[in-house]
């Protein structure tokens, strides 16, 4: 994947944002973005951006507009064509997820329309409830508009953070530092979802991880990987490399 969106950012970075849109776009669609790995091509994307190959504002503003347009497509889809949806065989699939949603949404819609985007299996489904809600306009732009400007770059970082340290030249102590780089970031992810897990650990169901992670093991395993995180990230700064690799970050976000 990387390599073909190489290989199209080469003929035209313009169709390169282009592609940054359309992935958005379908990224935020209703129910499409169920079924495409958009994380996977988001981060994908970000490669080129830390790279140099696309311009990070460029981008950005491509991917806030193709979700904003993808989100409003999806909010007028539930709006009109709410009762055929209800009883859309494929859609009752997901009737727990959405009743949840629908249940944030009637309680708490400001927050829910922003955190549903940063959110995966959500992220297509909010705008189709709000709609499906009759939730107005006037209460479903704001966030929304809040939402398609801070997910970019959230969902960017991944690839970012990866194509800057592919710039570092090659050598041995270049390849402990970008291993060292990706335990970083790979703890960071997994100590942020323990953590999540546990402020939210009230509200869990009797899933698989659940029932895995009890609370005493929960709070054991988020205190390990918390320590190993910060362990980690102090190593990582210790390391020569690491003025490097920030001049270089530096030069993808400034420029």
């Amino acid at each position: 994947m990387e390599a073909y969106l190489q290989h199209l950012v080469a003929q035209s970075v313009a169709f390169a944002l282009i592609i940054v849109a359309v992935v958005a776009f379908f990224e935020s669609l209703a129910l499409v973005g169920l079924l495409l790995p958009g994380t996977v091509m988001m981060a994908t994307l970000g490669t080129l951006i830390g790279s140099g190959q696309v311009s990070l504002y460029a981008a950005w503003l491509a991917a806030g507009l193709g979700c904003f347009v993808g989100d409003w497509v999806s909010y007028f889809i539930g709006r009109g064509f709410k009762e055929p949806l209800h009883r859309w065989s494929f859609l009752q699939r997901y009737q727990a997820l959405l009743d949840k949603t629908g249940d944030a949404l009637q309680r708490h819609s400001f927050a829910t329309v922003i955190l549903g985007r940063f959110i995966g299996p959500t992220r297509p489904l909010v705008p189709l409830v709000a709609g499906m809600l009759n939730l107005p306009p006037t209460k479903f732009a704001p966030p929304n508009i809040v939402g398609c400007i801070t997910w970019p770059p959230v969902y960017f970082l991944p690839g970012i953070l990866a194509g800057v340290a592919i710039d570092i030249p090659a050598g041995h102590n270049s390849t402990i530092f970008k291993w060292t780089l990706l335990a970083a970031v790979l703890l960071i992810w997994l100590s942020g979802w323990l953590i999540w897990r546990w402020v939210r650990i009230d509200k869990a169901g009797d899933d698989v991880v659940s029932r895995w992670l009890p609370l005493q093991r929960l709070r054991g395993v988020s205190c390990i990987s918390i320590m190993l995180t910060i362990y980690v990230i102090v190593r990582l700064s210790e390391m020569p490399l690491m003025p490097i690799y920030f001049h270089l970050l530096r030069k993808v976000i400034f420029r």
